[in-house]
């Protein structure tokens, strides 16, 4: 087993999420904010979860206030603000930290394995890890990348 499927966190509504559970899954983590000016990737998100989930793919949005306090309210008004404005269905965890002393141990495996530019430290909201079906990191996409261009390396991970 990998040290990725060896993690776990509650989801926005206090249930478990087992990472053991994503074994021969390709996983996409992003931390994201509800009131961030890239909000609009949930819907693109959204569209990806739809397109793969029954091929393999479990997108995961990991809610941060860690920039710009853009995202204040609490967990259950977060996931009702992701279900409404952007008809998001794929799974969303508790607020987490992903800098700092507080960092959930997922983004400190996670940006171990694939560096940002200049360094590890997650810049903004929306910085996304894509992970092979065996927990490998396989590649670290910045906020400003569209999920829309994930497409490639999805499909490639989920033929391997």
């Amino acid at each position: 087993m990998s040290k990725f499927h060896t993690y776990q966190i509650a989801s926005s509504s206090g249930e478990k999420i087992n990472f053991k559970d994503f074994k021969n899954k390709v996983v996409l983590i992003v931390n994201t904010a509800t009131k961030c000016g890239l909000a609009s990737q949930f819907k693109e998100l959204e569209s990806l979860h739809q397109k793969y989930k029954d091929q393999g793919l479990v997108v995961i949005g990991f809610p941060c206030n860690q920039f710009m306090g853009q995202e204040p309210v609490i967990n259950e008004e977060m996931q009702s603000a992701c279900e409404l404005n952007f008809g998001v269905t794929f799974s969303l965890t508790e607020k987490i930290n992903v800098n700092g002393k507080n960092t959930h141990p997922i983004f400190n495996y996670l940006k171990s394995h694939l560096d940002g530019f200049l360094t590890s430290k997650i810049k903004w909201n929306f910085t996304k890890f894509l992970v092979d079906k065996n927990g490998k990191p396989f590649k670290r996409f910045t906020s400003a990348t569209s999920p829309k261009k994930m497409q490639k390396d999805i499909e490639r991970l989920l033929k391997m």
